[in-house]
């Protein structure tokens, strides 16, 4: 983590979003940048997510739930394996299936501000869509 957004917060070094929508995904990858994020990088699946947090791991993920025809769950689950903080973003709010253990996960709403993803980034607790 270093300095690096407007009120001198730490934010992540390398952060990681898991997005199929290239759109969704360059809105987060401008909005976290413009917060002062030295790396972020992309992935549209499973596998390539995994490709790539096997070459670098991040520092901090944005997981979408719902990818097309798979979901990210293994890639959470190696997230916590490696001790990664991660959020999970989905369109589906409270709604959204996630599985047994990783259900207590924070998670930011599509749409989302971007006062709750920087609250998400500073690894601030509780309902960021809420602050």
């Amino acid at each position: 983590m270093e300095p690096g957004s407007s009120d001198g917060r730490a934010l992540p070094r390398d952060i990681l979003i898991v997005e199929d929508d290239p759109i969704i995904a360059l809105d987060f990858e401008d909005r976290i940048l413009g917060f002062g994020a030295r790396t972020v990088r992309t992935a549209s699946n499973v596998a390539r997510a995994l490709d790539m947090i096997t070459e670098r791991a991040p520092d901090f993920a944005l997981l979408d739930v719902g990818l097309i025809r798979e979901n990210s769950f293994a890639i959470a689950e190696r997230l916590e394996a490696l001790k990664i903080p991660y959020v999970f973003v989905t369109g589906y709010g409270p709604d959204a299936m996630i599985p047994g253990p990783l259900t207590g996960k924070a998670r930011l709403s599509k749409p989302c501000s971007s006062a709750a993803l920087q609250a998400v980034l500073q690894g601030l607790t509780g309902d960021p869509d809420k602050r």
